[in-house]
């Protein structure tokens, strides 16, 4: 039996995974007030932080570290990769540390690899939201100074796709599949055979979200640029933080935008339904890629727990395709099952 631990650092709050082979025999969540972190300017800079409350936290619950066979790391901000787990070196460590995008994804793969030397363990990164498998035409922006990055969920979009097919009996190598994360950043990608050829990038593109602006118009965001009202970390804040529902109804939270709607706030519900339609009709985009011969829909994340959302995207897309829901992730599964077919020999570690 293999004991691995997977670690999946959030905005505000840690997962920690303990799985025997396949078996989730325990998930923690580690919450982080807002006093706790506002101590912390960056998010890296809670690197200490969060190391020392996963190791108590596993103490408490009476695991040793020393009986662990691997860490699996959710991947951060790097360099784009192709699908699959990565030995954590000093390459990955290096790129996370030093990341472009201060996001908490890239603190896992840090911790990760402080606790497999401390242990004589090693650690691994599967399906980083870089992972890149796009089509060359899907990469071209109409302005040859940038180019479409395409950072998503792809660690819950491929492993939500494949329990998708499994409880099916589908292929996922021979199914065009769009797949819908809908949480506190959007990605939305096509599926097709089991590449992702197109999606959304959830930093800058795309749906607006509970906290993120998605893609908006460019010539007025250059007169904002430009206005000298606002700096550049201030520009990245309207749209990566005071955005989307933030910015427009004063919370991230979509169960309390939906009460806001049920009290009759009207400024709530088209936002909401903006929200909706936004999405539902980046679906449709992406069934462009494959001339509409899509399989199946599915939604996931954590705000496709909401019914009034799922009724109201599978109104405007089941057209396309039959809709499938799987609500919340399986990010930490995806991370320990990466892992596992390494130390097991079944697949070998890519080399970042």
């Amino acid at each position: 039996m293999h004991k691995i631990l997977a670690i999946n650092p959030g905005s505000t709050s840690t997962k920690i995974g303990v799985f025997f082979d396949k078996e989730k025999v325990e998930e923690i969540t580690l919450r982080h007030s807002k006093e706790e972190l506002s101590k912390y300017k960056t998010l890296s800079s809670q690197f200490d932080f969060r190391k020392e409350l996963i190791v108590a936290s596993l103490e408490e619950n009476n695991y040793d570290l020393n009986e662990f066979s691997a860490i699996a790391c959710r991947g951060g901000i790097i360099k784009p990769i192709s699908s699959g787990t990565y030995l954590v070196d000093e390459n990955v460590v290096y790129d996370s540390k030093n990341s472009n995008t201060d996001h908490p994804s890239n603190l896992a793969a840090l911790i990760g690899n402080e606790l497999a030397k401390q242990y004589n363990l090693k650690a691994f990164i599967t399906d980083p939201p870089v992972t890149f498998e796009g089509e060359e035409m899907a990469t071209i922006t109409g302005q040859p100074l940038t180019t479409r990055r395409m950072r998503f969920h792809a660690l819950n979009h491929k492993a939500i796709a494949k329990k998708f097919c499994d409880d099916n009996n589908l292929d996922y190598s021979k199914v065009n599949l769009v797949v819908a994360h809908v949480g506190g950043g959007v990605s939305v990608g096509i599926h097709k055979n089991g590449v992702v050829v197109d999606v959304t990038d959830a930093m800058d593109e795309g749906p607006f979200s509970p906290e993120r602006s998605g893609g908006i118009p460019v010539f007025q965001l250059a007169d904002i640029c430009f206005s000298g009202k606002y700096s550049h970390d201030e520009v990245k804040k309207l749209l990566r933080g005071n955005a989307g529902f933030n910015a427009y109804l004063g919370t991230n939270d979509a169960r309390e935008v939906f009460k806001m709607i049920e009290s009759g706030d009207e400024l709530a519900n088209v936002v909401y339904e903006a929200f909706v339609y936004q999405i539902a009709k980046e679906i449709a985009a992406m069934s462009v890629n494959v001339n509409g011969n899509v399989d199946a829909i599915i939604i996931t994340g954590g705000i496709a727990y909401q019914e009034y959302f799922i009724k109201k995207i599978k109104e405007r897309v089941e057209f396309i395709a039959k809709m499938h829901v799987y609500p919340g992730e399986m990010e930490l599964e995806a991370l320990a099952y990466g892992s596992l077919e390494v130390i097991t020999g079944k697949t070998i570690a890519k080399i970042y």
